[in-house]
């Protein structure tokens, strides 16, 4: 019996022709649109917290640990939830719910009643929705292609969120600093309600993993949802590479958010760029990670997963260390930001698109939703405590010194991969 993500009809497209498939397109262009109203949103708001509202350091890390904490307190819930209805209706309630609340806080922007408070309701609000959103989507390609087809799937929707790396902080950063934060925030809005249209237009069936009957949004006779956040964790910590999975991303997210707490600090306070340069410097990530999404696609088989992930993650993380030593807003400067976040951007979407075609390949189709939640709850679940971390550090010890222990604090990440298991990946993944 073919599986719901071995679509066997005779519509179902090759691994050649995957473009050529009008609902995988659809995925793509919601999925793209979604992601650059996150990506301007991750900008927009602390942006506006720091350059309007003068936050301080601690504000700061409270606003961007208010935003990642509903990786902590979701994720399980949501890949229950994911493995239970058809993911296209979570992400089109989701689109729909954040292009509301940035909507709204576009109006109290407008009113000039976006103070710190409204700033962190919306954080929230749109984080807890993002949540819900970045799982189903994961399991939704492997529901809607075949499983030789998700590297180039999953090439495709990672390429996408790359674009939005490049588009999203660049945009969000203008047009703060050119515009207003309202205007941003609506912009967010906008691009939220265009992927809410394009995956309404999905037209195929979607089945639930485990049930037979793709009807309805959720099967009548399920387990309950405390049940699955149980298999779902017993899976995960069973299995050694995904076990390896969850302690990497832990080690890298919980470093990265302290990092990027103390950068957003350092770029505006210590170099003295201008929000629209920000902006510019944080989206030369995106070019790097289209780079890495292509190399993603070929590196893996030639040379080994393992060694892959390693060198990559070395490469990519290593490159945030030469970020402490810049000085003044120059054009060189600029430049090494520019550079740095290439190469961050390459590396690091070789590693996440990697990583991301291990998980699928040893997971079972019904078991997606709850993999891929259950390690963003242990990896992403960090991240508030890596910015609250970031926060203190850089009231105690200052932006230059915090900025170089967090950079130094990424290459826990790639240790932690080279003693585990996945070093030994070779250029075919386990099925």
């Amino acid at each position: 019996m073919p599986s719901p993500s071995s679509p066997s009809s005779p519509s179902s497209p090759s691994s050649s022709s995957l473009w050529r498939d009008a609902d995988f397109r659809r995925l793509w262009a919601g999925q793209t649109a979604s992601q650059l109203g996150e990506h301007m949103t991750l900008v927009v708001l602390p942006l506006f917290a720091v350059l309007a509202l003068d936050a301080g350091a601690g504000q700061l890390g409270a606003l961007r640990a208010v935003g990642q904490a509903p990786i902590l307190l979701l994720s399980l819930l949501a890949g229950a939830w994911v493995d239970r209805w058809r993911a296209r209706t979570v992400m089109v309630l989701t689109d729909a719910a954040r292009a509301v609340a940035l909507g709204a806080a576009a109006v109290a922007g407008l009113l000039g009643l976006l103070g710190l408070p409204a700033l962190f309701v919306v954080a929230f609000t749109v984080g807890a929705l993002s949540v819900l959103f970045d799982v189903a989507y994961q399991a939704s390609l492997v529901r809607l292609v075949r499983r030789d087809q998700l590297m180039q799937g999953n090439s495709a929707l990672e390429g996408s969120r790359s674009a939005a790396q490049i588009g999203g902080p660049a945009l969000g950063g203008a047009l703060v600093s050119l515009l207003s934060a309202p205007v941003a925030a609506a912009s967010g809005a906008f691009f939220f309600a265009v992927s809410f249209v394009s995956l309404r237009r999905i037209r195929r069936a979607e089945a639930v993993p485990g049930h037979a009957t793709p009807v309805g949004d959720r099967p009548e006779r399920s387990p309950q949802v405390r049940q699955l956040i149980r298999e779902g964790l017993r899976f995960v910590a069973g299995h050694a590479l995904l076990r390896a999975v969850c302690l990497a991303s832990a080690a890298f997210q919980f470093s990265f958010a302290a990092l990027m707490t103390v950068y957003l600090l350092f770029l505006p306070r210590e170099l003295h760029l201008t929000g629209a340069t920000i902006g510019l410097a944080l989206a030369a990530t995106g070019p790097g990670a289209l780079l890495g999404s292509v190399l993603a696609a070929r590196l893996p088989g030639r040379y080994g997963h393992g060694v892959v992930l390693v060198s990559a993650a070395v490469l990519g993380n290593g490159a945030l260390l030469w970020v402490p030593a810049l000085h003044g807003s120059s054009a060189v400067t600029v430049a090494a930001l520019l550079a740095v976040n290439f190469v961050f951007g390459t590396f690091g979407q070789l590693v996440n698109v990697t990583v991301m075609s291990v998980r699928q390949a040893v997971t079972p189709d019904g078991m997606q939703g709850r993999a891929a939640a259950t390690i963003t709850f242990v990896g992403m679940g960090c991240t508030p405590l890596g910015s609250l971390l970031g926060g203190l550090l850089a009231q105690e010890w200052g932006l230059r010194t915090s900025l170089l222990v967090t950079a130094a604090g990424m290459m826990l990440s790639p240790a932690v991969m080279a003693t585990s298991p996945l070093v030994r990946l070779g250029r075919r993944l386990p099925l």
